[in-house]
C-alpha cells in the first residue's frame, strides 16, 4: 500500500464518521427541542424525527416544526 492508499482510506473513515455524526444530531435535535421548551409529547417528536430519518427525510422538517409547536391548555368548558 502506499501512502496515497493509507490517506485515502484515512480520508474515508473520516468521510463516514462525520456522516454518522450528522445523522444522530439531526434525528435527536426534535425531541431536544421539544424537550426543552415543554412540549406535551417530546417522545412522540423524536419517534417521528428517527423515523423521518429512517424512511427518507421528506417529513424531517414537519416533525422540527412540530417540536416547536405548543398545544394550548384547555381553559374550561365554553358558556
Amino acid at each position: 500500500m502506499s501512502l496515497i492508499d493509507i490517506f485515502a482510506w484515512i480520508v474515508l473513515i473520516v468521510l463516514a464518521a462525520t456522516l454518522v455524526a450528522i445523522v444522530v444530531a439531526l434525528g435527536t435535535m426534535p425531541g431536544r427541542i421539544a424537550r426543552k421548551r415543554g412540549h406535551p409529547w417530546p417522545e412522540a417528536v423524536t419517534v417521528g424525527s428517527w423515523a423521518t430519518l429512517v424512511f427518507g427525510f421528506v417529513f424531517w422538517p414537519l416533525v422540527l416544526i412540530w417540536a416547536y409547536v405548543d398545544v394550548p391548555e384547555r381553559r374550561g368548558t365554553p358558556r
